[in-house]
């Protein structure tokens, strides 16, 4: 029985089904921690999901760190979040940075793209190159700004919640690149 019990455990843990705060969660193969603390924050795993490309492409899993105590609306408010996005496929610096404009611009009025410019250009300027396996995160902090860290190796912050609500804005905000990869995110979906 000891032994049925544990294979059930095992399952659903590798298909990312265990009981709260059991463990990770995997999607993809990819695991999550169900928590992650953010200097004094704990933060909550909220949703986990699969960007696809051209909806046979898997190009990325993520999660979506938040307290317990904030809701999806809260997602682009000043509250702490952390966001990891683990890669299938190589990509450069340089489409990171174009993808970024791109999307913050899709989110934000052209008064705000204009008053976060130059932190943008700082913030475009720490990407890496990635390679599948490779993880992204985003954390943020209110009066310490966004985080990007690479493989868990901190790349530089960038001040200010309106730069925080911008970046977050890519998957989470009106015009994210992808709804329901968002939804699933924000668990609302």
């Amino acid at each position: 029985m000891k032994l049925f019990i544990s294979v059930i455990i095992l399952t659903a843990v590798l298909l990312g089904t265990a009981p709260p705060g059991f463990g990770a969660v995997a999607i993809e193969g990819v695991a999550f921690e169900k928590t992650f603390q953010a200097a004094a924050t704990q933060l909550h795993l909220r949703g986990v999901g699969l960007l696809r490309y051209m909806y046979f492409i898997k190009a990325y899993v993520g999660a979506l760190y938040m307290r317990p105590q904030d809701d999806a609306s809260q997602a682009l408010a000043s509250a702490p979040r952390r966001l990891e996005l683990q890669y299938f496929h190589a990509i450069s610096a340089a489409d990171f940075a174009e993808a970024t404009t791109q999307k913050i611009g899709d989110n934000v009025s052209p008064e705000a793209m204009a008053s976060i410019q130059e932190r943008l250009k700082t913030f475009n300027a720490l990407y890496r190159d990635v390679q599948p396996g490779d993880r992204y995160a985003l954390t943020y902090l209110p009066q310490r700004g966004t985080e990007l860290s690479l493989n868990g190796q901190p790349l530089g912050r960038i001040p200010g919640d309106d730069f925080a609500a911008a970046v977050f804005a890519i998957w989470l905000g009106p015009e994210p690149i992808d709804e329901d990869f968002r939804d699933t995110l924000l668990g609302v979906r």
